[in-house]
């Protein structure tokens, strides 16, 4: 019996090490997509860790990154022994992470891509998105910007563009709000939890018209 614990904890480890890790969502910034507001079922997703071996990080993809700088505050651990338990299991890949370290974004911009909002309206190399993924009610982008992605970096929105600290509040800071691919966790593929909404992430047509950035 203890053989066979061993042996799973071997197991779940190296898989959530090298392939798949799974993640609550612990905000309402990804929505309509993703669920974790207060009142609403916290959504739990897979994360594929070998994205990078498989053509990379493209626009359109939910990713899982970490936190390039000053974007969450630190995140505290439940009380108690269920916390205590809770952290055990997710470092060992048997439970899902609460990601406290972690954000969970969608790609807008890759590296060398321009990106500009105004009129309320997002426009990736000059050809304007159609996101139907974005939260009802709120325009893709109150806030007027344009940017060039640094190459190695990514540009990154939620859904829920009117609750999402993303990279457009923090152009001021040291990293201008891009957020460097080798921050990347990994990219989420399918929710796993509550089972009604359980299905695949896919990348949103919208992002198949953007043309190649202009080279300088």
């Amino acid at each position: 019996m203890a053989g066979i614990l061993v042996m799973s904890v071997m197991v779940s480890l190296i898989v959530k090490t090298l392939l798949v890790q799974a993640f609550f969502i612990p905000s309402g910034s990804m929505e309509p997509t993703l669920h974790g507001c207060p009142g609403c079922t916290g959504d739990k997703v897979l994360v594929n860790k070998l994205t990078d071996r498989m053509g990379g990080v493209s626009r359109g993809d939910v990713v899982v990154f970490h936190d390039p700088g000053g974007w969450i505050a630190p995140a505290q651990p439940a009380p108690g022994l269920g916390g205590q338990l809770q952290q055990v299991f997710a470092a060992i890949g048997l439970a899902p992470t609460t990601g406290g370290g972690d954000l969970i974004k969608r790609v807008i911009g890759i590296g060398g891509d321009t990106i500009e909002a105004h009129d309320q309206q997002v426009y990736v190399n000059g050809t304007r998105l159609d996101e139907p993924y974005v939260l009802s009610g709120d325009s893709p982008s109150e806030m007027d910007f344009r940017v060039t992605v640094p190459i190695g970096t990514l540009w990154v929105m939620g859904d829920h563009r009117s609750d999402s600290l993303d990279s457009r509040f923090h152009l001021d800071d040291p990293g201008k709000g891009f957020v460097p691919v080798t921050d990347v966790v990994g990219r989420a593929f399918a929710v796993i939890w509550p089972l009604n909404r359980s299905g695949s992430l896919d990348r949103p047509a919208t992002f198949d018209a953007i043309a190649a950035p202009t080279q300088p």
